[in-house]
């Protein structure tokens, strides 16, 4: 086997997620198969090179994993010319600004997102990646979990009949801060600092729904700061300037409606912390990120309103659980793979820059609805 190294500057890694699912689901474990088999005897290896502000908190990550090279200067990493990708997971306010001196250094990007705290900015981002001519990708992880997997594999063979409506439901309670430590950081609920779920998930939203079921083609919100008030990692009380519920209702290419609820002020009575229902002519399923249950018309029953007596029978257990058929792998560390063959074998990927910016488009403009009162039309996006 021929070995063939890539090295990634990897900025953020301090951070939940881009320590857990980026650095250890996703590149560490790449490395702990052995590399990525490109074929014909090569193997593709990544080399992390670590990048934030806090250079203890590197250094104890890197001396944890056994990786050797870890800067507080993200200027003098994107100058060294051995490095082939830069990777953002840092806060959004502070992305644009690093995305942007990537792409002038040559970089290709992989990021997470939203891309850009306005649609401005992502679009700017989209234009001087293209101009640049680098390769560059968006995290858009949830369209490679299993449930939603299991779902598209419905789709593809015609499961449904025509599609008609999406129900979706995503959240947990969020703790204040006060009397429990709160599960997410302070700045996500704080608008000054790019914070808000109507920011974190509709760029989500925007990729699962335009991936499985067609492009949103408008977009009614209502958002709402349910909690005023939470207590910060230092357990002072401060006051939440962005929203934590956002309920959105999508037309989308083709007639079918969506309709999600995402909420960090919900205690979960479901069986996984986000679930699509999803009803067609032939058939209904329920799909979260694992699991997977299906109901055919065949199957259906055919339950009668009587509000004098008890329900005797269990809806849940009509439905159908749909196997795995196949070995699902880490959904993180499935895209990394193939935005590294991407860049390495020039194979096709569309998860891009652009992608990106509709995830932010879809951002602004729920807000931009729930503000004005309104439904409003989500245009095409071009360069």
């Amino acid at each position: 086997m021929t070995r063939r190294t890539v090295r990634i500057a990897m900025n953020g890694v301090t951070g939940r997620m881009g320590y857990r699912q980026h650095l250890v689901r996703s590149i560490l474990a790449i490395r702990e198969q052995g590399g990525l088999d490109l074929g014909d005897g090569e193997v593709l290896w990544p080399e992390p090179v670590l990048v934030g502000r806090r250079e203890h908190a590197l250094r104890e990550i890197a001396e944890r994993h056994g990786i050797t090279e870890v800067s507080t200067d993200l200027d003098a990493v994107l100058a060294d010319e051995s490095i082939d990708i830069y990777f953002d997971a840092q806060v959004t306010s502070a992305r644009v600004g690093a995305l942007k001196k990537a792409i002038a250094a040559g970089k290709h990007l992989y990021t997470e997102k939203p891309t850009a705290t306005d649609l401005a900015g992502a679009l700017e981002l989209a234009r001087l990646a293209q101009d640049k001519g680098i390769k560059h990708g968006v995290v858009q992880d949830k369209i490679f979990l299993p449930g939603l997997l299991k779902l598209k594999r419905l789709i593809d063979g015609g499961f449904f009949g025509q599609i008609l409506s999406v129900r979706g439901e995503f959240g947990y309670w969020v703790f204040e801060g006060d009397w429990q430590e709160a599960q997410r950081p302070s700045w996500n609920y704080r608008s000054e600092d790019g914070g808000g779920i109507t920011v974190d998930m509709f760029p989500h939203w925007e990729y699962v729904l335009h991936e499985l079921f067609g492009r949103v083609t408008s977009v009614s919100a209502q958002v709402a700061t349910h909690v005023p008030q939470r207590w910060d990692e230092q357990g002072k009380p401060y006051a939440a300037t962005a929203d934590d519920a956002a309920y959105g209702t999508f037309q989308l290419e083709g007639g079918a409606i969506a309709q999600i609820n995402s909420s960090w002020t919900v205690r979960v009575n479901r069986d996984e912390l986000v679930e699509f229902q999803v009803d067609g002519t032939h058939g209904s399923v329920v799909a979260g990120l694992r699991n997977c249950r299906a109901q055919h018309r065949s199957a259906t029953p055919k339950p009668v309103w009587n509000p004098d007596l008890p329900v005797t029978e269990s809806f849940r257990d009509q439905w159908q659980e749909i196997p795995d058929n196949t070995d699902f792998d880490n959904g993180f560390k499935a895209q990394w793979e193939l935005f590294l063959r991407h860049v390495v074998l020039d194979e096709p990927y569309h998860w891009d820059l652009m992608a990106g910016a509709r995830g932010v488009q879809l951002a602004e403009l729920g807000l931009r609805s729930s503000a004005e009162g309104r439904r409003l039309e989500v245009p095409e996006l071009s360069l």
